[in-house]
């Protein structure tokens, strides 16, 4: 078959020509810059990492609408690291070796965060704790800067510092404001509950406390019976916990339908979570839970985050919220200072850092852990709430930022 000539006319050569012509003096198209990736070890499963990942977004949002950091997004990765160390460990390999981010922000239970150590230092990743809050977790950035200067804590404040709050508890409220001196400490068999409680006792003892007996038991416990009745035997009037796991819905569960005869209250890290009272049937009504963060105006930035986060997920957000939010924005911040996402160069930033995020002023010392209230600035501090009728909080201690007066549970007369 013969082809069918092409006539070109003298217009549409002329209009090729210039559009060929157009084409070498076009810029070429920039490539966009690679996003800074935050990537996030946590527990996906429970809230403490659902809420880690939801305020992460947040922060990653208000960054990303402001041009993000040297002209660069900011991206989520997440890897789920449960509660178990292995898992854990493999969660660290996968982000930094596989997804290779930039930083990591995140944890839990420190037992796992213990154990993903080497394996940041190894990856030479800066990791900004939001969760575990063992003083061990931090201990080796004094004794062995170069190979764990990566490490930092965000929040929570650590369980020495918690000890030394939770004495002021006792002693100011407990002791203080309802009279009472004999008590009992109980905690469950976790790592940074016995570095806490020895601390705890050995203060409350100098504060003038009667410690009557100290129990500690297995976080798979289902019946505090036994427990119960080593607590009352011993004389106590109040029952000061430390509780961060599972155990923490049976405990106010089996408390409630037991009717025990004193009130209790310290750390329970589930009973933060915003849904706890309802998903238990409002059987921790009367029950006390320190808490890093409430909706109140503790700096300009609690109330409008606690709003938005509400406004984003219809739920309140726990402590490791509080902790992911700021430390994106912490790491930001630190990347802007230095000009570069060189990990070195980052790592002196953050060293220097002085923001005013959710809980209180964040500082670090010279282990890279967070700065407490307590040490006399305007750092993150523990705030003790109860839970009242209806499922609502109220802040009881300190007296600074209380919103109510302590009620009785209804069966306990004063």
């Amino acid at each position: 078959m013969a082809r069918t000539p092409v006539l070109l006319t003298r217009s549409s050569f002329l209009v090729g020509a210039a559009c060929a012509a157009m084409a070498l003096l076009a810029p070429p198209i920039q490539a966009q810059p690679k996003p800074i990736r935050i990537g996030m070890p946590t527990a996906m499963q429970l809230q403490v990492g659902r809420d880690s990942q939801d305020a992460a977004r947040i922060a990653i949002d208000e960054i990303n609408a402001k041009g993000g950091v040297l002209g660069r997004k900011l991206e989520l990765v997440v890897a789920d690291e449960t509660e178990n160390p292995e898992t854990g460990i493999s969660a660290i390999k996968k982000l930094t070796a596989d997804e290779k981010v930039d930083v990591l922000v995140g944890g839990y239970t420190s037992g796992v965060t213990l154990a993903q150590l080497p394996h940041i230092s190894a990856a030479k990743t800066i990791y900004l704790n939001v969760g575990s809050a063992s003083p061990s977790t931090n201990a080796k950035v004094k004794t062995d800067y170069d190979n764990y200067k990566y490490i930092f804590r965000v929040g929570p404040i650590n369980a020495a510092h918690q000890a030394r709050e939770m004495t002021g508890f006792i002693s100011g409220f407990v002791k203080g404001e309802l009279g009472i001196s004999k008590v009992a400490i109980v905690g469950e068999n976790a790592k940074w509950v016995q570095d806490l409680v020895p601390l705890l006792k050995k203060g409350a003892t100098e504060a003038g406390a009667d410690i009557r007996t100290v129990e500690f038991f297995d976080a798979q416990t289902s019946d505090f019976s036994p427990l119960f009745s080593k607590v009352k035997d011993s004389g106590a009037q109040y029952m000061v916990v430390v509780l961060s796991h599972a155990s923490s819905d049976i405990f106010a569960k089996q408390w409630t339908d037991a009717r025990f005869p004193m009130p209790y209250g310290g750390i329970d890290v589930k009973s933060m979570d915003g849904d706890f009272c309802d998903r238990i049937g409002g059987k921790s009504v009367g029950a006390i839970a320190g808490n890093f963060a409430v909706r109140a105006p503790l700096t300009p930035k609690t109330i409008p985050f606690f709003d938005e986060f509400r406004k984003r997920t219809s739920r309140a957000p726990v402590y490791t919220a509080f902790g992911s939010y700021d430390a994106v924005h912490i790491y930001a911040d630190a990347v802007k200072r230095a000009n570069s996402v060189a990990t070195d160069a980052v790592i002196k930033e953050l060293e220097k850092t002085e923001y005013t995020g959710i809980p209180g002023v964040i500082q670090f010392d010279e282990t890279h852990d967070v700065k407490p209230g307590s040490t006399g600035n305007k750092g993150p501090s523990l705030l003790f709430a109860q839970w009242r009728d209806g499922c609502k909080r109220e802040v009881v201690y300190p007296k600074a930022v209380k919103t109510a007066d302590f009620a009785y549970p209804a069966w306990i007369k004063k």
